[in-house]
C-alpha cells in the first residue's frame, strides 16, 4: 500500500533521483570510464562531485532523510543528472519547491454547472473535465460514447487511466496503445509531483499498481512528461478509425483541466457528426 504525507514525498524523490542516476554512464556524464561497474549507471559520490556537494549529503537526499535542500543545491544536483525541464520541474515539487495540483474524484457542484454548458456546446467535439489523476468529472455526449457508455461505469472508476490499464474494451480504442501507456503513466507522474503523498494520489496508485503489472512496471521507471498537445488514434465502437487532437487547458483557480479532442482531418470530422446522430437517440434514453 502506498504511504502518504512527507516521507513517502522523500521517499518518491529518492527513487527519482536513483533513478535518473543508474541510466546515466559516466561518458554521457563527462567522466573518464573506470571499467566494468557491478550496478548500472553513476555512482553517488560521482553525482556529487558533479552537483559539488557533500556524498554523505546526497547519500541521506536519496534515502529520503529529511534534509533541507535549497534551489541552488536542486538546480546544482539536476545539471549533473542532465534532467531535462520537465525532470527538473518534477525534482523541484517533489523537494518541496513548487505546489503540484493533485484533485480529486469530485467536483463542486457549481463548477460542474457552470462548465456543463460549455463541454455540451463543443459537440460534436468529445470534451470532458478531468482533474490531474486523470479523474473524469464532467463531459459531453461525445466523450460519453468516444470509449464506451461512460454512464454505465461507477463514478468512483470514472478515471482514464483505470480504464485504460484494466479495461481491455477501452485500451484497446487506442491503436497505439503501448506508445499511449508509456506517455499517460509518465505525464501522471509529473502532474502528481508531490502530491504523491496525499490520499487521493495514493489511492489511485495503489489501485493501479495492483490491477496493472503493467502500470507498475511503468511507474517504477519514473519517467517524466509534461502535458502535451498530440494527435492520437482511436478505433471507435461506432464509426470506425478517428484521429483526434488533444488540447488540455488548466481552468484557472480549480486544479481541473478541460481537455477537447478535434479532428485532425476531414474524415475524422465527418465520423464525429455520424456518431453524434447515432447517438443522440441513446443519450436521450
Amino acid at each position: 500500500m502506498t504511504e502518504t504525507g512527507p516521507a513517502a514525498v522523500r521517499r518518491e524523490l529518492g527513487d527519482f533521483l536513483r533513478s535518473r542516476r543508474e541510466r546515466l554512464t559516466p561518458q554521457q556524464a563527462g567522466l573518464p570510464s573506470t571499467g566494468r561497474r557491478r550496478t548500472p549507471g553513476l555512482r553517488r559520490e560521482e553525482v556529487a562531485v558533479l552537483a559539488g556537494v557533500g556524498v554523505t549529503w546526497y547519500t541521506w537526499l536519496e534515502q529520503g532523510r529529511p534534509i533541507n535542500v535549497s534551489t541552488q543545491v536542486l538546480r546544482a544536483v539536476a545539471r549533473a543528472l542532465r534532467l531535462d525541464d520537465t525532470e527538473r520541474r518534477h525534482l523541484y515539487r517533489l523537494a518541496g519547491s513548487g505546489t503540484p495540483d493533485t484533485g480529486s474524484a469530485t467536483s463542486p457542484p457549481e463548477l460542474t454547472a457552470a462548465l456543463q454548458p460549455v463541454l455540451d456546446q463543443l459537440d460534436p467535439f468529445p470534451a470532458c473535465l478531468q482533474t490531474s489523476l486523470f479523474d473524469v468529472v464532467a463531459y459531453n455526449r461525445a466523450y460519453r460514447f468516444l470509449f464506451t457508455d461512460v454512464e454505465l461505469i461507477p463514478p468512483g472508476e470514472r478515471n482514464c487511466a483505470v480504464q485504460f490499464f484494466t479495461d481491455p474494451d477501452w485500451r484497446g480504442r487506442y491503436l497505439d496503445g503501448d506508445l499511449v501507456a508509456a506517455r499517460m503513466v509518465a505525464r501522471m507522474r509529473a502532474e502528481v509531483g508531490s502530491g504523491i503523498g496525499s490520499p487521493a494520489a495514493a489511492d489511485i496508485v495503489d489501485r493501479l499498481r495492483e490491477r496493472s503489472e503493467e502500470f507498475a512496471r511503468l511507474w517504477a521507471r519514473h519517467d517524466v512528461l509534461p502535458q502535451q498537445y498530440e494527435t492520437k488514434r482511436l478505433d471507435s465502437p461506432l464509426v470506425g478509425e478517428l484521429r483526434l487532437s488533444f488540447v488540455s487547458t488548466l481552468v484557472p483557480e480549480t486544479g481541473y483541466r478541460m481537455t477537447v479532442m478535434t479532428p485532425a482531418d476531414e474524415s475524422t470530422g465527418q465520423r464525429l457528426r455520424r456518431m453524434a446522430e447515432l447517438t443522440e437517440t441513446r443519450a436521450r434514453g
